[in-house]
């Protein structure tokens, strides 16, 4: 079965329901694709259920959690084609009528929309942290928990340790307190001299008044909550047999080891490029952030025409900066599309340019307050970078001294990031490895191509696309 719009939105976060929002507001016919069964993305995952099912649970989760009520009742207002529970798992190249195919599954039957715009909005990942044995049973991220909290508000059970750095782990840490769930300790791994690193950037945090007051009091919550917080951590390892058992780190030159049963891992959040990359768009290396991203023009749009990134997937700035972001991207769809007039459009964007740099501004602030890590790049032989094939930091390299020059070439060496997850795990760790191994930039090493399907589909799925 076959469709077609004016504009496909992949993702229902901030920016895909801004975009989406934006588009159909003006006229534009919308489909609206995404994985949840209900709009939010990750930042405001289930927050209608919570505010109709467990109203109390929006105290402890947040003002911040609490914006996403707004978000998605703007989106809701509208008249989209809105498909919960749809995974995207191809996008065609330009066709006829210069349009493009989105190939999506839902409920095990797959079927294509065309449309000659495309916004991808599919957000941030967290990135992963190759520690030894974090493949353990009851070594999670923080981002997996707090998914849990939101959606079924459950949390692990026994001692939980969280360990890392990154303002997500802090927001979590204020939630489990004020839900008061038992936190046994935190383990900071932001290095020593934060303020110095980011001095520079103090007077932009400011313009960002309301968000650094925010993240104050979080701090400030955190740390008089009494749960024990070993700062500077370093050298990371987790243990057990069959599942996890203990910690040990390093802490102000002290070696440390706390029993565990669960440890929540967390260095920051990296765009999901997944889908860009199998449009074939350009993405570059952030050397501040230590990510790839699509290389995007002021409307969001691609390298590849008809494109548009939005969102953190463009670039990690926050919630707030992507919902401005999305509502930039569909009014410039909408005046490509001729239902409003560049006046019109203008008006409104500029006025989303300067409320999407206020939100933004403490970006740089955070990014080297909390940098993210270069430990990745060197991490020890036997720590384990892809999960789906097992393999470990030390055959990637031993691939390397047999003529092994890029990503690509490893899943031909090793099968690395040809698993379950097509390298959403492994990708990044991946080219962080390679380049510190080769000394060469990270954009010279590249990443792992895309190839359809995106994401894992069945044999009766793409039989029940419709031939004609």
């Amino acid at each position: 079965m076959s469709t077609e719009m004016d504009v496909v939105v992949i993702g229902a976060g901030p920016a895909g329901m801004a975009a989406a929002a934006a588009a159909a507001r003006a006229g534009a016919s919308v489909a609206v694709l995404d994985e949840q069964p209900a709009p939010g993305g990750q930042i405001y995952r289930a927050v209608e259920a919570v505010q109709r099912n467990r109203p109390a649970d929006m105290s402890f989760m947040g003002p911040a959690y609490a914006h996403g009520t707004k978000v998605t009742e703007a989106f809701r207002a509208v008249r989209t084609d809105y498909r919960p529970g749809a995974t995207v798992w191809h996008i065609g190249a330009f066709g006829k009528g210069k349009r493009r195919d989105v190939v999506l599954s839902r409920a095990g039957v797959a079927e294509t929309i065309s449309a000659s715009h495309v916004v991808i909005a599919t957000g941030a990942l967290e990135r992963p942290v190759p520690i030894p044995r974090w493949t353990l049973p009851g070594v999670m991220s923080v981002g997996a928990v707090q998914s849990a909290l939101k959606t079924s508000g459950i949390y692990p059970s026994g001692k939980l340790v969280l360990a890392g750095s990154g303002p997500l782990m802090l927001q979590l840490a204020a939630q489990l307190i004020a839900a008061h769930v038992p936190i046994e300790a935190i383990v900071d791994t932001t290095p020593p001299g934060g303020l110095a690193r980011a001095f520079f950037h103090l007077p932009f945090a400011f313009i960002s008044g309301e968000t650094l007051l925010k993240g104050l009091q979080l701090r400030k919550t955190v740390m008089n909550s009494g749960v024990p917080i070993y700062s500077g951590a370093s050298h990371l390892a987790a243990h057990g047999e069959g599942k996890l058992s203990s910690l040990s780190f390093t802490s102000e030159g002290r070696d440390i080891t706390l029993d565990a049963d669960v440890v929540a891992l967390h260095e920051g959040v990296i765009p999901n490029t997944q889908l860009s990359r199998l449009v074939d768009a350009e993405h570059r290396w952030n050397d501040v952030q230590r990510c790839f991203h699509p290389v995007t023009d002021q409307w969001g749009e691609t390298t590849e025409p008809g494109v548009y990134v939005t969102g953190d997937g463009g670039g990690i700035a926050g919630g707030l900066a992507a919902e401005r972001s999305g509502t930039i991207t569909g009014l410039a769809i909408a005046r490509r599309l001729g239902l409003m007039e560049d006046s019109a459009r203008d008006l409104v964007v500029e006025e989303q340019r300067l409320r999407r740099f206020i939100d933004s501004a403490i970006r740089g602030f955070l990014d080297r307050y909390y940098p993210a890590p270069s430990w990745i790049g060197v991490a020890a032989d036997d720590v384990v970078l892809c999960r789906c094939e097992e393999v470990t930091a030390g055959q990637l390299r031993e691939a390397m001294a047999h003529g092994c020059s890029g990503p690509n070439q490893a899943k031909s060496f090793l099968r690395c990031g040809m698993g379950p997850c097509q390298g959403r795990m492994c990708a990044n760790s991946v080219t962080e490895v390679m380049a510190a191994q080769s000394g060469a930039s990270p954009d010279q090493i590249g990443a792992f191509r895309i190839r359809p399907p995106a994401k894992p589909v069945t044999l009766a799925e793409v039989a029940s696309l419709d031939a004609g």
